[in-house]
């Protein structure tokens, strides 16, 4: 077993839909799931954040994986929802700021969640190395899954937050190198 499966192992899984694909991610990293609501965009972001809901009071960044997998965008539907995951402060520096201490929630808008699954090590197989269209990183196994294959993601590594941290950098970056134009006459 490749260390990627040992940190995979069995478990429960929450099955949904991207693009008339079917992923899963690990049941414990799942807070709840949500049906679409409106979300605030916030300016000069990576296009895959979306924007964020207020959920109780705290923001909470909403990612579009379609995006985030170069697959265009989620089109809103009716079953469109939100997945909100915690994912801890693995990979990131003491002196990086803007996220909570003990971890940060995020959602995840999917086209459809479908169910929650109970998988074995028996039914998970290594990653390929190619052919799926996304990041070998962000793939921790395959499941055979009712006469189809379930693609179980890392959601460390989709989701890394440092990752993000540095896209929005990078993308905030790209607009503040010139100094503001003067607005045109009339406004």
């Amino acid at each position: 077993m490749t260390d990627t499966l040992a940190r995979v192992g069995s478990g429960r899984f929450l099955t949904f839909t991207l693009n008339d694909e079917a992923y899963a991610v690990d049941i414990f990293h799942v807070l709840e799931i949500l049906e679409y609501r409106h979300l605030t965009v916030v300016p000069m972001m990576p296009a895959f954040i979306r924007g964020v809901i207020n959920l109780r009071g705290r923001a909470v960044p909403v990612i579009d994986l379609a995006i985030r997998f170069d697959r265009g965008s989620t089109t809103v539907r009716r079953r469109t929802s939100i997945i909100i995951v915690h994912l801890d402060d693995i990979g990131l520096d003491d002196e990086e700021e803007g996220v909570a201490a003990g971890g940060q929630d995020i959602g995840i808008l999917v086209d459809s969640v479908n169910k929650v699954v109970e998988l074995t090590e028996g039914d998970i197989e290594p990653a390929p190395s190619f052919g799926s269209g996304i990041r070998a990183d962000y793939i921790s196994g395959m499941a055979r899954r009712d006469g189809d294959f379930l693609i179980l993601l890392d959601v460390g590594q989709v989701l890394s937050i440092s990752e993000m941290v540095s896209l929005g950098e990078a993308a905030r970056a790209g607009g503040h190198d010139e100094e503001p134009s003067e607005p045109p006459e009339g406004l």
